[in-house]
C-alpha cells in the first residue's frame, strides 16, 4: 500500500528582513546612521535628535532605531522640511568631505585586535576602560588617516547592565541585541551571501558570520557564532563579553585570534603591524606562525618575522587583569600546533 505524505502543514521557514522605506530626500541619514562617525561629532547626533526628540530618547539615541521607527507619515513630513533638510545637507557635507580623504600610505598599516570596542552605549560589544580605550583608539585612527582594521566579537547578548536587588545585591541583566537595528552591516561573499569563516576547533569547526562597523573611514571587523551551522556547544561563543566558563573564554579567544586572522584572509586584507590590545587576542600570532612555516620558513625564521611586525599593548598590568587557562585544557584545543610548527609542546607552552 502506498501512502501518501502532505506537506502542507509543515512550515517552511525563511528570513526576511524588512526596512522602513526612507523618502529619497532623507536618504543621506540612512547613510549617515550606519557609519558611527556619528557618535563622535555633535552636529551628527543633534540632527538625529531633532527629528523626533522623544522618540530619539526611547530608542536609546540609536538612528537606525530611529529611522526605523519613524511612521511613514513622519518621514513624509520631514521630507518637506526645509530646516531639516538644510541641516542633513551640512553634515552630510562635512562627513563626505571627511570620508573623501584616502589612508595614508608613507605610515605602516595595522590590523588591530581587542576582545572589547567602547564605540558608542549602542552597541554593546564593551564592559568597560579597555573597551572605551580601543574605542577611542579606532576612532583616533580615522580623525588620523591611519590605514587600520579593527577585529573582534559580535555579542549576541553584550555585558550586562547592574540592577540592585531590595537587599542590595546585584543583578546582572542581559539585554539580547536585534543586529538588523543597530548600525552594522553584514559582509557578503562574491556570491552575495554572507561570508562564513571556518575556524579549527580540535577536530571539527566553528562557523562564524562575519559583520563590519564602519567607524568614519576605519572598518572593524566583527565574528557571529550564533547559527544554525554551530552546535548548541559553540554558538554561545559570543553570546556574552566576558561570558561562560573557562573553556567558553578559551574558544572565545582562539576565535578572536585565530579566527580573526582567518577574517583577513578571507577578506584579502594584510596589514604591516598586527596590534593585541591585552592578551586575549594572542593566538593571532600563533596562526601567523603557522602561515610562514606553511610556506617554507623554519619556526626561528618565522618567529623573528612575526615578533618584528606585532605590537602589545597592556591596560592592566596585575595578575587578576589577565586569564590562566590549565594547561589541559589548553592542550585540548591547542595540541596539534606544534606539530604544525616543528617544534615540541614544551617549546609552545
Amino acid at each position: 500500500m502506498k501512502v501518501k505524505i502532505s506537506n502542507a502543514n509543515i512550515p517552511s521557514w525563511k528570513e526576511v528582513t524588512v526596512k522602513s522605506r526612507i523618502p529619497d530626500e532623507l536618504k543621506k541619514l540612512a547613510e549617515l546612521s550606519r557609519n558611527m562617525w556619528w557618535a563622535w561629532n555633535h552636529e551628527a547626533t543633534d540632527l538625529f535628535k531633532s527629528l523626533n526628540p522623544d522618540l530619539w530618547k526611547e530608542v536609546g539615541q540609536n538612528p537606525v532605531l530611529l529611522l526605523e521607527r519613524l511612521s511613514y507619515e513622519q518621514l513624509e513630513q520631514l521630507a518637506q522640511d526645509k530646516v531639516i533638510l538644510k541641516r542633513m545637507d551640512a553634515v552630510y557635507d562635512n562627513f563626505s568631505e571627511y570620508m573623501s580623504v584616502k589612508p595614508d600610505k608613507s605610515r605602516p598599516s595595522v590590523a588591530y585586535f581587542c576582545m572589547e570596542y567602547g564605540l558608542n552605549h549602542v552597541l554593546k560589544l564593551y564592559s568597560g576602560g579597555l573597551g572605551i580605550l580601543a574605542g577611542d583608539y579606532m576612532k583616533e585612527a580615522s580623525d588620523s588617516n591611519v590605514d587600520m582594521c579593527g577585529i573582534g566579537l559580535l555579542y549576541r547578548h553584550g555585558y550586562f547592565t547592574q540592577t540592585l536587588s531590595m537587599d542590595g545585591q546585584q543583578i546582572a541583566n542581559y539585554e539580547t541585541q536585534n543586529f538588523g537595528s543597530l548600525p552594522i552591516e553584514r559582509v557578503m561573499d562574491k556570491d552575495g551571501q554572507p561570508l562564513v569563516v571556518k575556524v579549527p576547533y580540535m577536530n571539527y569547526w566553528v562557523y562564524a558570520y562575519i559583520w563590519r562597523v564602519n567607524i568614519g573611514r576605519v572598518p572593524l571587523y566583527l565574528m557571529d557564532t550564533d547559527n544554525e551551522m554551530n552546535s548548541e556547544f559553540d554558538r554561545p561563543i559570543t553570546s556574552q563579553l566576558y561570558g561562560g566558563d573557562w573553556e567558553n573564554r578559551l574558544k572565545q579567544e582562539i576565535l578572536l585570534g585565530i579566527g580573526g586572522m582567518l577574517t583577513l584572509e578571507a577578506l584579502g586584507i594584510e596589514k604591516d603591524v598586527y596590534h593585541c590590545n591585552e592578551g586575549h587576542a594572542a593566538l593571532c600570532n600563533l596562526k601567523r606562525l603557522c602561515d610562514f612555516v606553511e610556506k617554507g620558513l623554519t619556526f626561528d625564521e618565522a618567529l623573528e618575522l612575526v615578533r618584528s611586525s606585532s605590537l602589545y599593548t597592556v591596560h592592566t598590568p596585575v595578575p587578576a587583569g589577565h586569564d590562566y587557562f590549565d594547561e589541559g585544557l589548553f592542550g585540548k584545543y591547542m595540541g596539534g600546533y606544534p606539530q604544525m610548527l616543528g617544534i615540541s609542546w614544551d617549546d609552545l607552552m
